[in-house]
């Protein structure tokens, strides 16, 4: 059984709560991604940051180099383990409208899958079982 640790990105984006909303933007444009998470100390996960959180932010004209990531990020985002399987991880997304999932252990991010990553493998796997 394949587990979210065999698949998830391992160099986690990470910004600071304090950090603007531009800073966030630019640094998921740079990196081709659709999320960032938030932490405080280097390591402990506070929030996680998506495209929809900046659309929220552009929706109510907010300035992007003032307005900060801790009042647009998602807090306390729900979080699995490397261990978590794919399929439990791809329901835990369905069930909650999630793009993204930070994965972590001991409360460091290890990772983040996305469900685009999910898809992906799921259609590889089904052509690899029709050869």
């Amino acid at each position: 059984m394949a587990t979210v640790g065999d698949l998830m990105i391992r160099d986690v984006l990470t910004v600071e709560p304090s950090d603007t909303i531009g800073e966030a933007a630019e640094k998921m444009h740079a990196a081709n991604v659709g999320a960032v998470v938030v932490v405080e100390d280097m390591v402990r996960i506070v929030g996680i940051v998506t495209e929809r959180d900046l659309l929220r932010a552009v929706a109510a004209r907010t300035r992007a180099a003032e307005a900060r990531v801790r009042q647009w990020m998602t807090a306390d985002p729900l979080t699995i383990e490397p261990e978590t399987s794919v399929e439990d991880a791809a329901r835990i997304m369905f069930d909650h409208n999630f793009r993204h999932l930070p994965v972590v252990k001991d409360g460091r991010a290890l990772g983040i899958v996305s469900l685009r990553l999910l898809a992906r493998w799921a259609f590889d796997r089904s052509v690899q079982a029709a050869h």
